[in-house]
């Protein structure tokens, strides 16, 4: 009994625990190419980097060797970083930043360069023309190879949500006064500068006020601009429906369409044109038409000047059958299969759809009868294959744009382009090694 009130009387005693010492030099330093195995995808992503043409990104560096200036970021570096991005499903600059300094894979690529989402974000849009000639020189490669051909081209169209709200659009009145309100920003901001009222802020602030402020005022002159385009063809086709025009103040050459829910949101209308049989995309286009028709010609002339060469055979949907373009892909030098539209509904009628009717061009006949043909309806099931390509975009992260303007969208989508062609390309040529 004593030796039981003894113990409940004792001071009790303090757990002996292993505390973190940070001061401590980690045991186990690691180069950094010991961060990722040698079989990690990342390493395919950079040797896929260096086999694309970056001299045209490298002479337009203004730093050289015996000159002044601080060296440039090596192109390659935010080529392979984008490359990885659209693979990880990533459009945000800034989420890019955090992954250089978080995660293995990208840390590996920057190489222990430092980068920022400034110059990411503004990387990733500024060489749309070098992004599109180096998905155009992957399938020239793999077609001198022997292991691509056009014979067989389908195109598709998807509507990917712009980067503004419904509410933006506003009609021309509301423009001119919300235009009138930002150019007294503008200049009131100019005085803070002129007269040193703003000296509390860093310059890298005062930068920043100016330049949202600057594009502000841009995006509402060119939200003006295009009302007044809009309201012109609306003015054309019904007189006094002019005054209905709306643009968005925030990304002026988004426009509403019809998405996949029936619902209608500001989009851009996104166009690849892909290789049946390899899954090789041919033909990037991004519009601000709601509608694929007329979509279909300018696509083709695109890959003739891209390739030299017309498809063979022109797979589209419903959408894009238009008169007008079957008449002139046909004369490019492609066979057309797309639908008759209201086929069902006439053949209910007791009239036959595939007949070809008086004022049809040879073109337009022969494209009724293949499509009634059953050696033509058998082929055109083979169309749903080119929907892949807006498939592996949507998966990798293209629901909505966060950059504006279709210059910017189009740069944006051809980065999504390249990583399916370069993937593409190592199947390709891994199936051909093993045949």
């Amino acid at each position: 009994m004593e030796r039981q009130d003894a113990d409940a009387n004792a001071t009790p005693r303090k757990p002996r625990v292993k505390s973190p010492d940070r001061s401590r030099i980690d045991p186990n330093p690691r180069k950094l190419d010991d961060l990722v195995p040698e079989d990690d995808e990342v390493r395919l992503i950079w040797a896929m980097t260096l086999e694309l043409d970056l001299q045209p990104l490298q002479d337009e560096i203004k730093s050289v060797e015996g000159g002044p200036g601080r060296p440039a970021i090596d192109p390659a570096i935010l080529v392979a970083l984008w490359i990885h991005a659209t693979v990880e499903g990533i459009s945000s600059a800034r989420e890019v930043e955090r992954r250089c300094y978080r995660d293995d894979g990208f840390k590996w690529l920057r190489g222990g360069v430092d980068v920022n989402h400034h110059t990411l974000g503004d990387f990733r849009v500024a060489h749309g023309d070098w992004l599109d000639q180096q998905v155009v020189n992957v399938v020239a490669a793999l077609s001198s190879e022997g292991l691509v051909d056009l014979n067989e081209v389908g195109q598709d169209g998807m509507r990917v949500r712009a980067s503004a709200g419904s509410g933006s659009f506003k009609r021309a009145t509301t423009l001119d006064e919300h235009a009138r309100k930002a150019e007294e920003q503008w200049d009131r901001l100019q005085q803070e500068f002129a007269d040193g009222s703003s000296s509390a802020a860093s310059a890298g602030q005062s930068a920043a006020r100016e330049r949202a402020a600057r594009e502000r005022l841009e995006r509402l002159e060119q939200a003006k601009r295009q009302v007044a385009t809009l309201a012109a063809a609306r003015e054309k086709r019904k007189k006094g429906d002019g005054e209905q025009a709306r643009a968005s103040a925030t990304d002026p050459e988004a426009r509403k369409m019809k998405m996949g829910d029936n619902g209608y949101r500001p989009a851009y209308n996104v166009q690849f044109a892909t290789t049946l049989d390899t899954l090789m995309i041919v033909g990037v286009d991004v519009t601000n038409s709601g509608s694929d028709g007329g979509q279909m010609e300018p696509m083709v002339q695109r890959i003739i000047a891209d390739h030299g060469e017309a498809p063979n055979e022109y797979y589209t949907d419903g959408g894009f059958s238009t008169i007008d373009d079957i008449e002139k892909v046909g004369k490019l030098g492609s066979t057309v299969y797309t639908p008759v539209k209201e086929a069902e509904r006439q053949q209910r009628e007791g009239k036959d759809p595939y007949a070809p009717r008086p004022g049809d061009s040879e073109t337009v006949g022969l494209w009724r009868l293949r499509m009634g043909a059953e050696e033509g309806k058998t082929k055109y099931k083979k169309r749903t294959i080119c929907e892949w390509s807006n498939a592996h975009a949507r998966n990798h992260g293209l629901q909505q744009l966060v950059v504006r303007g279709l210059k910017k969208v189009k740069a944006a989508v051809l980065w999504f382009a390249l990583v399916q062609n370069l993937f593409r390309a190592v199947a390709l040529r891994a199936a051909a090694a093993t045949a």
